[in-house]
């Protein structure tokens, strides 16, 4: 086994919660790397959620997921300002239709109060109406939230990603954890396909699979169970809107069908919960996407689902205790869980990252700060977003930002070659970074041009261009040499 270069700490996983943890580190005078199995980051739970920051009133009081939630929100206007990252704080309503979810939303409330959120309370269907017309005449009455919000989660994670390689931060993605070596009762690094990286500590933040990497280290105590949620997502011109995030009365098993506006201006309808039958479950299923057709009209009666254009599902880690498991191990010195993070994960994201500090500092890393930490990172270029004078200049500058490869998203070739130099090696890379081929029509105009230009920046095969690494290849070979010219 090669031995590589001895790391501070490693962080397993580079979705939301591995790559805020990550960014927050680099403050520091530390050697960081993150490891991620996924040939992107944000390639797992942190891609198929509901891109929600909910306003923290719904976990149990004395719950981690509670605390650090509520805590979460209110990070999240500072941090998005300073990455530049979509962020809109529009607010949310949960939906009684009866006496027993009217006494749920009381509960709720009291939740809200105890935990001082902002603005919370309890309005008749009446006034809901008046503030969301299209919600259904059943409703009689609403607890509203307006802290909530909605995020774009691939750009928020893609910006936490950039600044703290910006940093010093070290990736490897496409690399596989097989291993967590460790001497009398210590950590001291990580076991991958193409080495071992030394360490002498390691967070667990890797998703569905941290059940596995806990008993790799010998420390285990993390006992999943991953729940599959399937989402329809709706045109932007479908004529259905609502400019809050609404969701039915919550049930013990979840939160329910719920309905939300997403960033970019689609929407969301989902997600379901059910039992995933293993850790790669991500296929959308004609049950599912019934139930979904069967209980998002309860809250919006006049949804035309054929407006919908995609459905996707993500995977939930809920561990058997239903709470976040974010501790050292009293096992294996140097080894942290962040494990079992599911909604509001996200939402917790940035009180996650702060306990893990706090965490590490107390198992006795060495937290001095770095002579320099660049905190801002600017969003992308964005061709539909510009004004007529801007985009003259953009062409002027390179005549590629002149070239609309998506027509759906108005995105151009410039925005393509910029997310492929930003880190992106597949059609979802760019997709995610930079939505060519998230419109109408999925990818059927733009995604050839896609495929070719990745193929040309990135000087490979046309054939080896894959959809989000691994085998997904789009191309399974020419039909002859010229066909793509």
């Amino acid at each position: 086994m090669v031995i590589k270069k001895k790391y501070d700490i490693i962080i397993i996983g580079a979705g939301v919660v591995g790559t805020i943890t990550a960014r927050e580190l680099s403050r520091y005078d530390l050697d960081i790397l993150v490891i991620e199995k996924g040939a992107d980051v944000c390639s797992g739970t942190s891609k198929a959620n509901s891109a929600i920051i909910h306003a923290g009133y719904a976990a149990p009081m004395g719950s981690l997921k509670g605390e650090l939630s509520h805590r979460g929100n209110k990070a999240y206007l500072k941090l998005c300002d300073t990455l530049d990252v979509p962020f809109k704080r529009i607010g949310s309503f949960v939906a009684a239709f009866d006496t027993e979810q009217e006494q749920t939303l009381d509960a709720l409330l009291k939740n809200g109060i105890d935990r001082d959120i902002e603005g919370i309370e309890i309005i008749t269907g009446e006034e809901a109406r008046r503030l969301e017309p299209g919600l259904s005449d059943k409703v009689r009455a609403v607890l509203h939230a307006p802290t909530a919000g909605i995020i774009n989660p691939f750009i928020l994670t893609f910006a936490l990603y950039e600044n703290s390689r910006q940093n010093a931060v070290h990736y490897h993605l496409g690399t596989e954890v097989t291993g967590i070596t460790r001497t009398k009762g210590a950590v001291t690094g990580v076991v991958t396909a193409s080495g071992e990286y030394k360490a002498d500590f390691v967070i667990n933040a890797a998703g569905v699979y941290s059940d596995t990497i806990s008993e790799m280290a010998g420390e285990g105590g993390v006992n999943l169970n991953i729940v599959k949620g399937e989402y329809f997502v709706s045109d932007i011109a479908m004529g259905l809107t609502t400019s809050r995030i609404v969701f039915p009365a919550p049930s013990k098993l979840s939160k329910g069908i719920l309905v939300t506006p997403t960033t970019d201006g689609n929407i969301l309808f989902g997600p379901t919960a059910h039992v995933a039958e293993s850790k790669e479950d991500t296929a959308t299923t004609q049950e599912g996407l019934a139930e979904i057709m069967e209980k998002a009209p309860r809250l919006f009666p006049d949804i035309n689902f054929r407006g919908m254009i995609t459905q996707y599902a993500g995977l939930r880690a809920k561990d058997k205790s239903d709470d976040f498991i974010i501790a050292a191990s009293k096992k294996i010195k140097g080894f942290i869980n962040a494990a079992g993070i599911q909604s509001p994960g996200l939402t917790a994201a940035p009180a996650i990252a702060d306990r893990l500090l706090e965490i590490v500092k107390e198992e006795g890393l060495s937290l001095k700060k770095g002579e320099t930490f660049y905190p801002a990172r600017k969003g992308a270029l964005r061709i539909i977003e510009l004004s007529p004078h801007e985009i003259a200049a953009a062409i002027k500058k390179d005549p590629a930002y002149g070239h609309i490869v998506c027509r759906c998203e108005s995105v151009s070739e410039g925005e393509v070659i910029d997310a492929i130099n930003e880190g992106a090696t597949t059609t979802d890379g760019v997709k995610f970074r930079r939505r060519a081929g998230s419109g109408r029509c999925q990818g059927g105009f733009c995604g050839p041009r896609v495929v070719d230009i990745l193929s040309r920046e990135l000087d490979m095969p046309m054939e080896a261009v894959t959809k989000n690494g691994g085998e997904s290849k789009i191309l399974l070979g020419r039909m002859n040499k010229g066909w793509h010219k």
